[in-house]
């Protein structure tokens, strides 16, 4: 399926609010992208290589890619690649304030988790609203952004329900042996100790295992190490606090464990290419008080 590129940008500051378009080759991703919206590709047809971070995958045909803002990731095309991509800013549609509606965080997006792609199914329901998208844009009448909106819910809850049923994807689930689970137990110790825990030994610690087996299970099952697992947790409760709230940079860093504001700083900008300060500009500034 070949689309018109279709894109709205935001009056206020110029930058973009919304963007579809199609691609057949690597043109649009033949270097590192890094941007300040979420991007959702499908891989309708062909092989190509996909870079997330530093984890490199092989993806074949039939596959949605969903891609975090500022999230770094580039695309080598290996087979006659054609596909789709959505963009769309937090300014247009505030996955956060929809997150009880539709689940996208920590499911589609910022999930450290998983891998960042998933089987594709279903494909025509997600064309046919893209069609109605793309039709919205062009006709360009009253209450576009309202329209546009609705269907772009309707797409990501499409795209979760199929993330959730895909019986392939890379999600840890429980089996009856050791390994799963030791993972699992992970998963909840991360989640209930990483604003003070910040270190492999310290959760080796906690789960009575040797950090060396331990970061060898984690590196098995989720193809990052267990430091990075750590700190993508960190990072995105961090993206989290300065999009939502109007706490300062120092009030976010003390909230993560993290004494020295400008440490933090440049812990934040290592891992996310861009400073707190510039993040907050650009994604978005105390959303949930607005």
């Amino acid at each position: 399926m070949k689309i018109k590129t279709s894109t709205l940008v935001n009056e206020t500051n110029g930058e973009l609010a919304f963007k579809l378009f199609s691609f057949s080759d690597d043109s649009n991703f033949d270097h590192i992208q890094r941007h300040n919206y979420y991007s959702i590709i499908l891989i309708l047809k062909g092989e190509l290589q996909l870079q997330i971070e530093l984890e490199k995958y092989t993806i074949s045909n039939k596959t949605v890619i969903c891609i975090s803002p500022y999230q770094p990731y580039s695309l080598k095309p290996v087979k006659n690649v054609s596909g789709i991509v959505l963009n769309f800013h937090s300014d247009f549609f505030c996955t956060y304030k929809h997150q009880n509606e539709i689940e996208t965080e920590g499911v589609l997006f910022h999930n450290i988790f998983g891998a960042p792609f998933f089987n594709l199914s279903n494909e025509e329901t997600l064309l046919n609203i893209i069609t109605q998208m793309e039709l919205e844009i062009a006709h360009n009448k009253m209450g576009q952004h309202e329209s546009l909106v609705s269907y772009l819910k309707i797409f990501l809850i499409s795209i979760v329900r199929i993330k959730k049923s895909d019986t392939n994807s890379s999600k840890i689930t429980s089996k009856e042996n050791s390994k799963p689970q030791i993972l699992q137990s992970l998963i909840y110790s991360i989640e209930a100790n990483y604003k003070e825990k910040h270190t492999p030994k310290d959760y080796s610690e906690i789960l009575n295992i040797s950090s060396s087996v331990l970061s060898k299970l984690v590196k098995e099952y989720f193809n990052k190490t267990l430091t990075k697992l750590i700190v993508q947790r960190i990072v995105v409760e961090a993206k989290r606090e300065l999009y939502l709230t109007s706490k300062s940079v120092k009030e976010v860093a003390f909230l993560l464990g993290y004494e020295d504001e400008y440490y933090f700083s440049r812990f934040f900008k290592k891992q996310v290419g861009v400073s707190p300060n510039v993040y907050r500009k650009t994604v978005g500034f105390a959303k949930e008080e607005s």
